[in-house]
């Protein structure tokens, strides 16, 4: 957003760049063009979206979150509208606000627990837990919700954050901004004693706990507050793990984006990415000198050239309709549309491409389905998958 989330195994032969399969002994050209990619529509008709995903193993439906408090189930397949999941009233929605992020825990199918990131009818950044209805598996159980994290954020009106995820070791992971304005005023990024312009690692079964699950958060014991995991983020609208890897793509001031990637295990864990010392790896505040050498800078960045301004991180591709893509992280830039993609290798970011047939409108966020499969979803309302060309 402007400084304004059981696989099955196929065998798909396709003809063209990303032809994988043959007859026995064949070799196949398996190297992806620019062009071997397009997006299928979903859906066109929904409001506002801001995320899709789905609980493990769901293979059949998708879970789309509209920002003005709307969660919808859509069929994987059709993409018709299923049912309304959950309807949030008594929040603050509009620019940044909203219903911004939804996460199911690992256990979903046994325990029905969902997670939800949105702003309150004050303001608050707020991460709650919900439970699936009983008796009916499209639509979440009447008073369900508890209050996980509240956060104040009377001041401003952007840079909340938005994203939810868990982690390898059952944590659960929120991305939190700097609380808004020009240049983070208050430099609650680099104050280890506020919550904003962080990641937090939660315990989800413990309102306002830290998670304890593969070790203890790095400033539980140092003074900082117990629910910091990583600090130095702007706003870090998306974020996602990968093989135990955090992707995080976090929107800059006014000349640069910038995709930060940590590995595992404990990816994160007690890191500096810099703001507002650094937007991305140039000093920001102040103007020089700015960096000890502690600070985490960035895998890869780009200008605000050509119109770009607000990097939308997402996913490493962990599908099987195209193999040919597998380990490829995509993002792409909420002003000009584009789709770009990289590999980690070696702590680089290596075969970089730009996707033209990806490029879309207002890209608000990237999806992930339970077959591992990505989606791209538009601030018009549009959903579509990306698929082979």
């Amino acid at each position: 957003m402007t400084s304004v989330i059981l696989r099955t195994i196929l065998c798909v032969c396709f003809t063209g760049p990303l032809a994988a399969c043959g007859e026995e002994g064949e070799t196949q050209d398996t190297t992806p063009t620019a062009t071997s990619l397009k997006l299928q529509p979903i859906s066109s008709n929904l409001s506002s979206p801001v995320f899709l995903t789905a609980p493990p193993g769901d293979m059949n439906r998708l879970f789309i979150v509209e920002q003005r408090g709307t969660i919808k189930i859509l069929d994987r397949t059709s993409g018709t509208v299923l049912s309304t999941f959950l309807t949030l009233t008594g929040i603050t929605s509009g620019g940044e606000r909203g219903v911004l992020g939804l996460a199911f825990d690992p256990n979903y199918t046994a325990n029905g627990r969902f997670y939800v990131h949105y702003t309150d009818a004050n303001g608050a950044i707020t991460v709650a837990r919900f439970l699936v209805s009983s008796t009916d598996a499209n639509v979440a159980a009447q008073n369900s919700e508890v209050i996980l994290v509240s956060i104040p954020h009377p001041t401003f009106a952007n840079h909340n954050g938005g994203m939810l995820a868990f982690g390898p070791e059952g944590c659960l992971y929120a991305g939190v901004g700097d609380g808004g304005s020009s240049g983070d005023p208050n430099n609650n990024a680099q104050s280890l004693a506020s919550r904003l312009g962080k990641i937090l690692r939660i315990d989800p079964t413990t309102p306002g706990a830290a998670c304890t699950s593969g070790g203890v958060n790095p400033f539980v014991l140092t003074g900082g507050n117990q629910l910091v995991w990583g600090y130095g983020l702007r706003n870090p609208w998306r974020f996602a793990f990968d093989g135990g890897n955090l992707y995080i793509g976090d929107v800059g001031q006014a000349a640069r984006e910038e995709i930060n990637v940590s590995l595992g295990p404990n990816a994160g864990r007690g890191l500096n990415y810099g703001w507002r010392l650094m937007e991305g790896s140039a000093c920001f505040n102040p103007a020089t000198n700015c960096n000890n050498g502690t600070l985490t800078l960035p895998i890869l960045e780009y200008p605000h050239e050509n119109g770009a301004c607000s990097v939308t991180g997402g996913y490493v591709y962990r599908g099987q309709t195209v193999p040919a893509i597998q380990g490829t992280y995509f993002y792409a830039d909420f002003c000009t549309g584009f789709v770009r993609s990289f590999r980690l290798n070696n702590g680089s970011a290596l075969d970089r491409t730009e996707w033209p047939l990806l490029a879309a409108s207002s890209i608000t966020s990237f999806g992930q389905d339970g077959l591992g499969e990505l989606y791209i979803l538009t601030q018009g309302g549009t959903v579509s998958r990306i698929v082979p060309n």
